[in-house]
C-alpha cells in the first residue's frame, strides 16, 4: 500500500457542521502503536448513525466552506493529515485482501477532497472500465438536472408526456414472450422508472406496486430525458446524441472527469422493438474520475460553488423510495431513486444511515458518507458469494460492510 504525503490545510478539531452534526476528528495514533494492537471495529458510530428528523435530509453540508476540489489532478494527502488512522486503513485492506483473494480490484479513498489512498491488484488505476448499473445513479442525477433546468416539470409527471412511444410495443414486440406495453403502463411516472417500481411491460405489476430491478425501464427514462432535450429519435437511435451528451456537458465537464461514452442494446429476437425500449447509454471511467463523481454527490451536488445537482434532489434520491416503503417488505428498504441507500439501516445495518452508493454488477461502487466527508470507490471489488436477487444482495453488502467499518472507524 502506498500513502501519498501532501501539505494540506486539514486540522484536527471538534466542531459543529452546518448540517447540525458534531464532527469530532481524533488525533491519529502513530501507526507503530497501532501495529501492536488486536483491534475490532466498533459497531456503533454514535452521533453519526442517524439522519436528521427530516427523513430526506442526508446531512449534506451547506455551501463549499473550506472544501477542496480536484483540478487536473487530485490533491493527495497522508491519512493522518486527512484525519484518518493509517493503521486502521491497513486493517481495512487486510480484510479486503482476505475476501477477494487473487481477484483483480482497485479502491480509492477520498476525504475532504483529498485522495488519501489508492489500492490496486491486477488492474491499472488508469484503465477505463464499464460500471454496469452504477450508471443508474448518473441517470438519476441527470433527471434532477433536467427538473432544475425546467426541461421536465416534475418527477411525478407521466412518462408518456415526454415519450409516448413507450406504449408502442405490441404483443410479440417486447423483450420476451408475455412482455409488452400494457394499458396500465400509461400510468407510469418518471419517479416510478428511476425507483424501479414501474412494472413496465410486466402484466402482473402495476405502476408503483412492485420493486423489480430492470434495465428496460431505465432505457425508457433515458429516452424521456433525451426527448426533453431533443437528443433521441426512435427512427435513428444509433445516430441520436442520446443522454451521453448530457452526462458530458452537465456533469463530466464540470467536475473534470474524462469519461468515455457508450450506447447500445441487448441482443434480442428480430421483432423486439429495441428502438423503443432499448438503447441505453453508459460511461467508462478510470478510478480517480469515478471518485470525482462521488465527491460531487458527497457535497450534495455542489462543485466549486456551482450547484450541479440540486441539493434537495440529492436528499430525495438517497432516501428510500416512497413506493418501496409503502409496498415492499422491510428487507427491500435499500433503494432510492437510482441509488442504494442505508437511510433505514437495511443496506449496511452497522453503518451510519446517511450512507449511500451507486452499484453495478461486477463490484462497481461509489460509496458516500456525507457526515464523514468520505468517498470510497470500489471499481471493481468482486466480493465472493451470491449477489442476487437484486432486491437483497445481502451476502455482498455484508462483506462490504466489514471493510467499510474499519474505514469509518478510522475517521470517527
Amino acid at each position: 500500500m502506498t500513502f501519498y504525503r501532501h501539505r494540506c490545510t486539514w486540522t484536527i478539531s471538534s466542531s459543529i457542521c452546518p448540517c447540525g452534526r458534531v464532527s469530532v476528528l481524533p488525533c491519529p495514533m502513530p501507526p507503530a502503536w497501532v501495529a501492536n494492537w488486536t483491534w475490532a471495529p466498533s459497531s456503533s458510530f454514535s452521533s453519526r448513525t442517524a439522519r436528521s428528523a427530516n427523513e430526506n435530509d442526508a446531512g449534506f453540508a451547506k455551501g463549499d466552506m473550506n472544501k477542496t476540489y480536484p483540478k487536473t489532478e487530485w490533491e493527495v494527502a497522508d491519512p493522518e493529515d486527512a484525519g484518518i488512522d493509517a493503521g486502521r486503513l491497513i486493517q481495512a485492506k487486510g480484510v479486503l485482501d482476505e475476501k477477494l483473494g487473487d481477484a483483480r480490484y482497485r479502491v480509492a479513498v477520498v476525504r475532504s477532497g483529498h485522495l488519501v489512498v489508492e489500492w490496486a491488484q491486477g488492474i491499472d488505476c488508469a484503465e477505463k472500465v464499464h460500471i454496469a448499473s452504477a450508471n443508474k445513479s448518473i441517470l438519476s442525477s441527470a433527471l434532477g438536472i433536467a427538473i432544475a433546468e425546467g426541461k421536465i416539470k416534475s418527477a411525478d409527471d407521466l412518462a408518456t408526456d415526454y415519450y409516448p412511444e413507450l406504449m408502442d410495443v405490441p404483443e410479440g414486440a417486447g423483450p420476451k414472450a408475455g412482455r409488452w406495453a400494457f394499458a396500465a403502463n400509461a400510468g407510469i411516472t418518471l419517479r416510478h422508472l428511476i425507483c424501479n417500481v414501474s412494472g413496465y411491460m410486466k402484466p402482473d405489476e402495476r405502476p408503483g406496486e412492485v420493486f423489480n430491478y430492470q434495465t428496460n425501464g431505465m432505457c425508457i427514462l433515458s429516452h424521456c430525458i433525451e426527448k426533453a432535450y431533443g437528443l433521441y429519435d426512435v427512427n435513428d437511435p444509433e445516430g441520436s446524441a442520446k443522454i451521453s451528451a448530457l452526462y458530458k456537458s452537465k456533469v463530466a465537464d464540470v467536475i473534470g472527469a474524462d469519461w468515455e461514452y457508450t450506447s447500445g442494446s441487448q441482443k434480442m429476437h428480430d421483432n423486439a422493438r429495441l428502438n423503443i425500449f432499448g438503447w441505453g447509454s453508459a460511461i467508462r471511467t478510470d478510478l480517480r474520475d469515478l471518485a470525482r463523481l462521488g465527491w460531487l454527490w458527497c457535497n450534495g451536488g455542489l462543485w466549486e460553488g456551482q450547484q450541479v445537482i440540486a441539493q434537495s434532489w440529492m436528499c430525495e434520491v438517497t432516501a428510500v423510495a416512497p413506493d418501496i416503503l409503502a409496498k415492499s417488505p422491510e428487507q427491500v428498504w435499500k433503494y432510492g431513486h437510482g441509488f442504494w441507500t442505508n437511510a433505514k439501516g437495511k443496506l449496511w445495518p452497522e453503518l451510519p444511515t446517511d450512507g449511500f452508493t451507486a452499484w453495478g454488477a461486477g463490484g462497481h461502487y461509489v460509496i458516500v458518507f456525507p457526515s464523514f466527508d468520505l468517498v470510497v470507490v470500489m471499481n471493481p471489488t468482486p466480493y465472493p458469494g451470491a449477489s442476487q436477487p437484486y432486491e437483497t444482495h445481502t451476502v455482498t453488502w455484508l462483506q462490504q460492510q466489514e471493510v467499510l467499518r474499519y474505514m469509518l472507524d478510522a475517521c470517527s
